[in-house]
């Protein structure tokens, strides 16, 4: 028998607005949205950044069916978490239904979510209001510490610590949990633990990590922010399985990223760093995680002699010789024995042929695919060159 899964897709997770500086494209530029789906088809939607206009460029209605119904769970009203609601396009298709969910601001009062998606689109912020939107749409008041059920599935939410209030969110189905932490300063005793309650043996934690430790205990102290490290100390208290590092700052290029992920694995094995059109497939008590591979950069067959050396899935250094067969100027695909973990740092050496001789040229490159061949007994492994 099958065991249920679920998919967790990441459609933006960069915070605070969006980036288009091309330091930031392989994690990606547009803010917060995610999308679970549970094993019985029923979509769920975590916030609305510039994310939510990518997921509905791609829409595709759950279980092939004629009406849509889908959850959305928005976690608070600043500007990087809505400003995808205009551009959602899947709004403005009358046979789609979406049920919104969030707190009563005490600033707006009731419908406070209502209100703030009618405030972004009147005049004169968007050329139409709320009423060119044909999909029904059903707005339902949550706060802090309630639980209920979505078509089998149990909603947990929980305050978090960030100005002028947050939600975090705990989904639990058949195939497994995720629990959702953007947006949260530790330090306060109250709210840090019902952080841990809602990241309590979850199977994927999603962990706000915009700044750096130091960061946070000097400048960034107050915004309503965490860290990497902050995310690996939650999940060793609260049992959790996976730390996927989440709302990257708008100023933190690739490189950046890469260290912070590459920290915070030197504390947790299970620790990923969010990129958009990253994927996570929950079921039979793991968690698998795929990467986007498409390459647009010109590619040319090659002969290279390489010696690879990095780190693989179960955190064992190895070293190999290999030949690059396919390879561009952002990156390769190498074929080799061994396994690397996903996001994580290669060393390739490469053979150059030259007029005075054979030299080498060494790449530092970046895990962003793996394809595994059984009967070649090998894998194939695509690789972003950083430098």
């Amino acid at each position: 028998m099958t065991a249920p899964s679920a998919k967790l897709s990441f459609w933006g997770v960069r915070g605070s607005t969006p980036t288009v500086d091309p330091g930031t494209w392989r994690y990606g530029g547009n803010t917060p949205c995610l999308e679970l789906v549970a094993p019985d088809g029923t979509q769920f939607i975590l916030d609305c950044g510039t994310g939510l206009s990518m997921l509905g460029s791609r829409w595709v209605i759950p279980n092939n069916t004629q009406k849509a119904e889908t959850h959305i769970l928005v976690t608070h009203y600043h500007w990087d978490h809505i400003q995808g609601i205009p551009f959602f396009s899947p709004l403005y298709v009358e046979t789609n239904e979406f049920h919104f969910y969030s707190f009563r601001s005490k600033f707006l009062g009731r419908d406070s979510l209502k209100q703030v998606f009618e405030a972004q689109m009147a005049t004169p912020y968007f050329p139409v209001d709320l009423s060119a939107m044909s999909a029904k749409r059903k707005f339902k008041e949550v706060a802090g510490g309630e639980e209920f059920t979505i078509h089998g599935a149990k909603i947990v939410t929980r305050w978090l610590n960030h100005p002028q209030g947050c939600l975090g969110y705990r989904i639990e189905t058949p195939a497994g949990t995720v629990a959702y932490a953007t947006d949260n300063e530790p330090g306060d005793a109250k709210l840090d633990e019902s952080l841990r309650e809602l990241a309590a043996g979850a199977d994927v934690f999603i962990n706000d990590a915009q700044f750096t430790p130091e960061q946070l205990a000097t400048t960034r102290r107050g915004w309503g922010h965490s860290t990497w490290l902050e995310g690996v100390k939650v999940v060793r208290e609260a049992g959790a399985k996976t730390l996927v590092l989440f709302h990257h700052d708008p100023d933190s290029t690739d490189r950046m990223v890469d260290n912070l992920l590459r920290q915070a694995r030197d504390e947790f094995e299970s620790v990923y760093a969010a990129s958009e059109g990253m994927v996570l497939t929950l079921g039979g008590d793991r968690v698998e995680a795929h990467l986007p591979g498409a390459r647009s950069a010109l590619r040319r067959e090659a002969q290279f002699r390489a010696l690879v050396t990095g780190t693989t899935e179960d955190g064992h250094a190895f070293e190999e010789e290999t030949v690059v067969n396919d390879l561009s100027l952002q990156g390769a695909l190498i074929a080799l024995s061994h396994q690397p973990r996903l996001q994580s740092e290669l060393q390739v050496v490469m053979e150059t042929p030259g007029a005075n001789g054979a030299g080498s040229m060494r790449l530092r490159g970046y895990v962003v695919r793996i394809e595994n061949d059984p009967e070649k007994g090998c894998s194939a492994v695509g690789v972003v060159f950083t430098e």
